[in-house]
């Protein structure tokens, strides 16, 4: 039997590299699934992909009434909000902190930590009528560590770490759990273009053959970690982190010179 039979998500985001494969999976693995985003055109063609089971909403992560808009369209559809997924983020252009745009800091910041902070709050009272269910934000290994002329991005992604524990710890009791992913450098459009501003792209700055795994992530590998934290088989798991990284955090992996 499909983990997500009768159960609704709903991933911001959804139309993403990393959103889209979460999107596939879900509706694969049973649920009605709710693809939050400002791609109207993308968002269309992943929902004539899918066929059934599978709704757009524009979603400003930004803005409370949006988020409010978009829960209300689940429940329309499907009757209920069982897991949220706050998937949705964006990066800087990197410059130290001196050269960073205020501009820049508050836009990153309203994405990343204050969307998932709204999606908490306008999605907790749907989930409590549900009978519980499961959030699951998705960070970043740049939320573990300090990351030079990324400072927006680090600030937001370690700020999440925080939310998150405090949500689960405020949510445990109605059977609501929170969960959070730090992906690494996961092969999609995020990190192999550059962002808004900017010339160079975040892959520039890694190459995989250090890693103790020596390649890139693939988004399917963040999608099946998603699916287990958001599926009963978590089901006494909140306030935890998960990397998934290929070993990037634990350092480089030195070859043995052979004779």
């Amino acid at each position: 039997m499909p983990r997500f039979d009768n159960q609704t998500v709903l991933v911001t985001g959804g139309t993403g590299g990393q959103g889209s494969s979460h999107v596939r999976a879900f509706h694969a693995e049973g649920a009605n699934v709710v693809i939050g985003g400002i791609d109207a055109e993308r968002g269309a063609a992943l929902v004539d992909e899918l066929g059934t089971r599978a709704l757009f909403t524009h979603l400003d992560v930004r803005d409370e009434s949006s988020w409010s808009a978009a829960v209300h369209a689940a429940e329309s559809a499907f009757g209920a909000l069982n897991v949220l997924v706050n998937n949705a983020g964006v990066q800087n252009p990197p410059a130290p902190i001196e050269q960073t745009d205020p501009a820049t800091w508050s836009r990153i910041l309203d994405v990343n930590l204050t969307g998932t902070f709204l999606g908490i709050k306008v999605a907790t009272p749907a989930l409590r009528r549900a009978v519980g269910g499961a959030i699951v934000n998705i960070a970043s290994t740049m939320a573990l560590g300090g990351t030079a002329h990324y400072a927006p991005y680090v600030a937001s992604k370690w700020a999440v770490r925080g939310l998150t524990r405090t949500a689960a710890l405020e949510l445990g009791r109605d059977n609501i759990r929170v969960n959070t992913i730090h992906p690494g450098v996961i092969a999609t459009p995020f990190i192999h273009e550059p962002a808004a501003g900017a010339t160079t792209a975040i892959a520039d700055f890694y190459s995989p053959a250090p890693f103790a795994i020596p390649r890139l992530g693939e988004p399917t590998d963040v999608t099946r970690l998603l699916l287990f934290l958001a599926s009963s088989d978590a089901a006494f798991i909140t306030g935890s982190e998960y990397v998934i990284d290929g070993g990037l955090l634990l350092g480089p992996a030195l070859q043995a010179e052979t004779a």
